[in-house]
């Protein structure tokens, strides 16, 4: 039988029995507190001291479009493709402690910068369909959304479905603390995406991926 998704009294009860008795989640220091861009010190809440001007922008994975990873051939559905057509692809991202997180990308070599027209006005549409998806989540309060682009020149858009009714978790900190939060099992992400690959045939056509 297909797992539904999954509410948000069952994801709270997970992260409750990862805290202590203080009600406190162990910091994974191992993550980002660990990045040299994290702006705090580990033991402290002392920003670090401002590093010098780097003599040039560092260089990005895929900045030569013929080294990029999409030109790479596709991998064999591992179960976290959620959605694709002939030009997108929405991707499952299946370490975390959200209810969900999904990467959209298009398939042709681009960054946001340089997306033709009506390239981004699908974009945009794309981003709008997911985005109410994750929404209906009955384990999510909202969606956000985020470009960073200083890892790869290949754009790759990150939406996030926020808890619902965990209300320390709102705003820009939602990622400070979903290091911090133990991991959603595998085939409930799963469940909680086949939504929204539904969603998106419904409103665009194209595949949904192989979800187990």
């Amino acid at each position: 039988m297909t797992q539904g998704p999954e509410t948000i009294e069952d994801y709270y009860a997970r992260v409750r029995a990862a805290a202590g008795e203080d009600g406190r989640l162990p910091v994974a220091v191992d993550e980002m507190p660990g990045w040299d861009i994290f702006p705090f010190e580990v033991d402290s809440l002392r920003i670090k001291p401002l590093q010098p001007l780097a003599d040039r922008e560092s260089d990005r994975e895929g900045e030569d479009p013929a080294t990029c990873r999409c030109q790479r051939p596709r991998q064999p559905d591992d179960g976290r493709l959620i959605w694709h057509n002939d030009r997108w692809r929405l991707s499952l991202i299946a370490d975390t402690g959200l209810p969900i997180m999904v990467s959209l990308g298009p398939k042709q070599h681009m960054d946001l910068a340089t997306m033709p027209a009506d390239w981004a006005g699908e974009f945009g549409r794309l981003i709008a369909t997911i985005s109410a998806a994750i929404e209906d989540l009955p384990s999510v309060g909202r969606a956000q959304v985020a470009r960073y682009g200083d890892g790869g020149a290949h754009l790759h858009l990150w939406l996030f479905g926020r808890p619902a009714r965990m209300l320390q978790l709102r705003g820009s900190p939602l990622l400070d603390w979903e290091e911090n939060l133990p991991r959603v099992p595998l085939e409930v992400l799963q469940a909680n995406a086949r939504p929204i690959g539904a969603a998106l045939v419904a409103s665009y056509g194209g595949s949904v991926g192989r979800l187990a």
